[in-house]
């Protein structure tokens, strides 16, 4: 080898582009230099770390956490939420523009962001952009500055500093970031199907699951396609919960619309059925729906409707999680728990790590740009997820290392223990012991 490799991580199951296979991944300095068979020579010099059986996945890449740092660090920082990530096997994460004060709405904004991250982040952390109704003239230059992207709500989005776009502000915002081939990220609620929905103060999940209809998605992505179709444009629908909405995406794309679709594992291993009354760390907009219309999400990955699955982590203080569904804040923590959690549901489904490592690493680096993120090859930064697939733990709470232990998996008994997680070749954690910080702040396109 014409590089000097220092390390070694050997597995008789190694996740690779060609499938899983026995192999020794050689890393020198940040990056793979090869995937070398499984009893090849050690280079001269180099450490080997032999994990046995355990599966060796690309490291996984979140493109959809809130970490409301700086503003409302209370509810969550960089800190805890990129160590619950780094224990999950998460290594790369992208922070959503809203929950935090400032937004990310504008340069400025951006750099406070990126100040406060640096030295806190235990792994590799980048930004998307906001697109507010006011701030067309910023999206351009928060794009020059790095950030992956836009988002925008088509709804009110919980809270004031981040109002929607109505059609008229999308169409705008979109046209600007057609014109530098831009993406849009989009929170697809369609606010006139959620203003004509009962709205009654209770603690029943029934009540709430009718206040968010599958309409309200629906319509929204409708919306979304014909706008993106007239002008060009690329646009991700985040967090998918109506499947009804899958046929629409599916038609859409064969017509060259360019429309990708991400879903989170809440969606795909909780279900409404099961949410007790008053259990409002099961609240998300979208909510968590029916068993059949999980079935059908399953489906829209194993077809390739879905692109990708992704936390969309939101948490909050646990006294804003108040027993009645409709004044509780909105969100599932899932950092530390969204691999083990999808690889229970999904080995139970006949889904195998290979497509785990798809939806969770390849397909979100795919969508981010993050081109050396998101497989185990040559090139690629030397980031791992080493996952023991039969071991089994229960959820504890006081095992989670985001800064709210509130979770709706507490109890649960999950398959997939991450025994290590590697950012560019240095271990980061050890069975769900986070080590010393080696995070950097990424910009697209470095």
């Amino acid at each position: 080898m014409d590089v000097p490799v220092h390390l070694v991580l050997r597995s008789t199951r190694v996740v690779t582009p060609e499938g899983t296979r026995p192999a020794s991944v050689a890393v020198s300095g940040d990056a793979i230099a090869a995937v070398l068979p499984h009893d090849a020579e050690v280079p001269a010099g180099a450490r080997v770390e032999d994990v046995g059986d355990d599966v060796v996945l690309p490291g996984l890449v979140d493109t959809h956490v809130h970490v409301n740092d700086p503003g409302r660090t209370e509810w969550e920082g960089f800190w805890t939420a990129t160590r619950a990530a780094a224990a999950g096997g998460i290594t790369t994460l992208l922070d959503m523009p809203l929950n935090s004060l400032p937004p990310t709405t504008t340069v400025e904004h951006l750099r406070v962001k990126q100040d406060v991250a640096r030295d806190k982040a235990h792994i590799d952390v980048g930004f998307w952009g906001g697109a507010l109704p006011d701030n067309v003239k910023d999206l351009r230059p928060l794009h020059d500055a790095g950030v992956y992207g836009f988002k925008c709500f088509l709804s009110p989005s919980g809270v004031d500093e981040f109002p929607p776009l109505d059609q008229e502000q999308l169409a705008t915002s979109l046209a600007e970031i057609a014109g530098f081939d831009g993406l849009m990220i989009v929170h697809a609620e369609d606010p006139h199907h959620l203003a004509a929905a009962p709205q009654r103060s209770s603690a029943k999940y029934a009540d709430f699951l009718a206040s968010r209809p599958r309409d309200a998605e629906n319509t929204a992505i409708e919306n979304l396609v014909a706008q993106a179709r007239r002008l060009d444009a690329r646009v991700h629908v985040l967090h998918l919960s109506s499947s009804d909405a899958l046929p629409l995406i599916a038609a859409a794309r064969r017509e060259g619309v360019r429309v990708t679709a991400e879903t989170c594992p809440h969606f795909l291993t909780l279900t409404a059925e099961e949410v007790p009354d008053g259990a409002t760390e099961f609240k998300c907009c979208p909510p968590i729906r029916e068993a059949a219309n999980q079935d059908a999400l399953w489906q829209g990955l194993a077809d390739g409707t879905i692109d990708c699955i992704v936390s969309d982590h939101s948490p909050s203080t646990a006294d804003l999680k108040t027993p009645d569904f409709s004044t509780a804040w909105g969100g599932i923590s899932s950092l530390q728990l969204g691999l083990p959690a999808i690889w229970t549901e999904a080995r139970g489904r006949g889904h195998t790590l290979d497509d785990v490592a798809r939806w969770m690493s390849t397909a979100p680096a795919a969508l981010a740009g993050l081109h050396r993120k998101g497989a185990i090859e040559a090139g690629r930064d030397a980031d791992f997820a080493v996952l023991a697939p039969d071991e089994t733990f229960t959820v504890d709470p006081a095992a989670l290392h985001h800064r709210n232990r509130v979770t709706a998996y507490a109890g649960r008994t999950l398959y997939g223990v991450v025994t290590s997680t590697w950012l560019r070749g240095v271990r980061i954690a050890d069975r769900g012991t986070p080590a010393e910080r080696s995070g950097r702040l990424l910009e697209r396109n470095t």
